[in-house]
């Protein structure tokens, strides 16, 4: 049963040639002996059939067939066999085996109920728990986690996993360390590399490089695996405490899939999960780095920005928790005001509008815990609101009379910009911003994004922040508005988000018809390219291991990965470039009028009106 099939194959029992018996009956005892009979064998070849198995979970994770002819108890058997028995492990390829076998039960175990409970039946959880412990190596954590996250998420199984009470420590223990570990028994030491890890990682199809690029997708996969095993914890809210720990929260909100693993929510998916509870919204309000965090994640170009935005809104709505967050929580959100839907909000201004009244009245009933700015933010919202009412009943004629006013104002903001009146320049956006009316999304966008711009020169990276996200909030792929929160989160030392905001705006660039914006003959700008690659050194996954435990070059970036990029930081560049463009053409941003039939606004016409329910299911 170790070689592979052909017409005469001299070995009885064979795996390849069972598979290709057509007799259903012979068939089905032949794999019946054949599970059975795998872990007692002792004989070289083994992994040949298991990965044979392995391709077959993978390509039909559906399938019933193996599931009911003893796949998950040969499995188990492999797997202990294995840890017990390290000079088997030792021999021929069966170091191979146990990594296969874990992750031939997660692949049948990730769609269907029916086979999880035949896995736990099976005795599935014990071997997968002593992998999880670190038993064997990293490589096989990654799919015991993997596999025991599987078994989680159901109900009917959740509870095995949860019987075994070290399993939310060690998941806990391996989100935080699991990057530190695959740099360290890994990445860092090429020649020090595991012969079958590598084998594993690139299938045999690469050299030192690939290895390394695998590896940082796998430590990524180790991480958020690990993640989504303590999120099926943090559903039950009698585990919410046990994993709320300050150390462990403040870590959330900065980790992230990465580049190689943007499919994953990460920390900001556990840390709404969390925040579905009350109790979970308490130990999050405690942890200011926590809110801070999920303010930045909301007010960035993250794919998971709508679960910052639903922790924001449901610390708010908690009477218990809204004191400790509102000062902070209420900026962003007045920020996202007019975004028209995010996530499961389809009018995300009615419901920020509703919460930010609810505070207000709180705060004039309690005499409590608004501060004047804050108070100030809401009011100004408030007043736009009622601002776009009173547009409703105007004549069309006076709403140009105030457009074409906005625009005058605008343009003498434009000629101070120019001459290097920075501070007279947001003076003139601010008054034509007053004067703009509501409704005039795209003539608003330019205002918002002119004065970030401003504030980027005035050295105010977090006021350029918000002003570049209330444009965004009008218009979220509006090219400059994204370098220009780019530049200001690169200022404020915000990584990831300053290489969200950068990639999105070259992606926009390819798609741009304006000149000022565009990729000539497809060249992507020398500054974007510039801080991408910095951006991605700093926001690198390994970035704190290497720090800690002594760096290494990333491959593609040996020239310049000391640090410094030249006299001129990237957003200085840019500003450059952006004061140019005004001065020869100081209406450069100017954009045709909103349809008057539709603001476009995300609010509701009627006073009364809430929006639809704030409260999606998990995703």
């Amino acid at each position: 049963m170790d070689t592979k099939p052909h017409s005469d194959c001299p070995y009885p029992g064979c795996f390849f040639c069972v598979t290709k018996e057509t007799n259903p009956s012979k068939r089905r005892s032949s794999l019946l002996k054949f599970f059975r009979d795998l872990p007692s064998l002792d004989q070289g070849g083994q992994v040949l059939p298991i990965s044979g198995l392995w391709n077959a979970a993978m390509a039909h994770p559906n399938d019933p067939e193996f599931v009911n002819l003893g796949i998950f108890e040969c499995m188990a058997a492999l797997i202990w066999k294995g840890l017990k028995n390290r000079r088997w492990l030792s021999q021929d390829q069966n170091i191979y085996i146990p990594y296969y076998a874990a992750h031939i039960i997660g692949s049948y175990t990730m769609n269907i109920e029916e086979f999880a409970e035949r896995a736990v039946q099976a005795g599935v959880v014990l071997p997968l728990v002593e992998l999880l412990r670190g038993r064997l190596t990293w490589v096989e954590q990654r799919v015991a986690v993997r596999a025991l996250g599987h078994l989680a998420t159901y109900s009917s199984t959740f509870s095995a996993v949860a019987n075994h009470s070290e399993v939310l420590e060690l998941a806990i223990q391996l989100a935080c360390s699991s990057l530190e570990i695959v740099y360290m028994h890994f990445f860092r030491f090429p020649e020090r590399r595991l012969g079958y890890h590598c084998d594993l990682l690139t299938r045999g199809m690469g050299g030192v490089e690939m290895e390394s690029r695998k590896a940082e997708e796998w430590a990524s996969q180790l991480q958020c695996w690990s993640l989504q095993l303590i999120n099926c914890f943090a559903l039950k809210p009698e585990f919410v405490s046990d994993l709320c720990k300050p150390d462990f929260l403040v870590r959330l909100p900065g980790t992230w899939g990465g580049l190689v693993n943007e499919n994953s929510p990460a920390g900001v998916g556990l840390l709404r999960s969390i925040c579905q509870h009350r109790v979970g919204r308490g130990h999050v309000a405690s942890c200011s780095g926590v809110v801070e965090g999920l303010c930045n994640i909301a007010k960035s170009s993250d794919d998971w920005q709508y679960m910052a935005v639903d922790c924001l809104i449901w610390l708010l709505q908690d009477p218990s928790p809204c004191h400790k967050v509102i000062d902070k929580a209420i900026p962003t959100l007045v920020d996202l005001s007019e975004t028209t839907s995010l996530g499961d909000h389809k009018r995300l201004g009615d419901t920020i509008l509703t919460i930010l009244q609810d505070c207000l009245q709180v705060h004039l009933t309690a005499h409590s815990f608004l501060n004047i700015r804050t108070k100030e933010q809401i009011n100004e919202l408030l007043k736009t609101k009622q601002k776009l009412k009173q547009e409703r009943n105007m004549a069309k004629e006076d709403l140009q009379i105030k457009q074409a006013a906005a625009l005058v104002v605008k343009l003498e903001g434009n000629s101070l910009f120019s001459s290097g009146d920075i501070s007279g320049a947001v003076s003139k956006y601010t008054e034509a911003l007053d004067l703009c009316p509501v409704k005039s999304r795209k003539e608003r966008m330019v205002l918002f994004s002119n004065r970030a711009q401003c504030f980027l020169l005035l050295q105010q990276p977090m006021t350029a922040v918000s002003d570049a996200t209330r444009a965004l909030s009008l218009n979220n792929r509006h090219g400059k508005s994204l370098w220009r929160r780019a530049q200001a989160y690169d200022m404020l030392g915000l990584a990831k988000e300053s290489l969200l905001d950068a990639i999105l705006f070259i992606n926009e660039c390819t798609k741009s018809s304006d000149a000022d914006h565009s990729l000539r003959q497809n060249k992507v700008p020398d500054y974007a390219e510039k801080l991408v690659r910095r951006q991605m050194r700093a926001a690198w996954l390994f970035g704190e291991a290497a720090a800690k435990h002594g760096g290494v070059c990333l491959s593609g970036d040996r020239e310049d990965s000391g640090g410094e990029v030249g006299e001129e930081s990237e957003w200085e560049t840019a500003s450059d470039s952006d004061i140019e463009v005004n001065r020869k053409n100081a209406a450069a941003d100017e954009e045709e009028e909103e349809d008057d039939d539709d603001d476009g606004t995300g609010w509701d016409d009627d006073d009364d009106g809430h929006g639809k329910d704030a409260f999606g299911e998990r995703q």
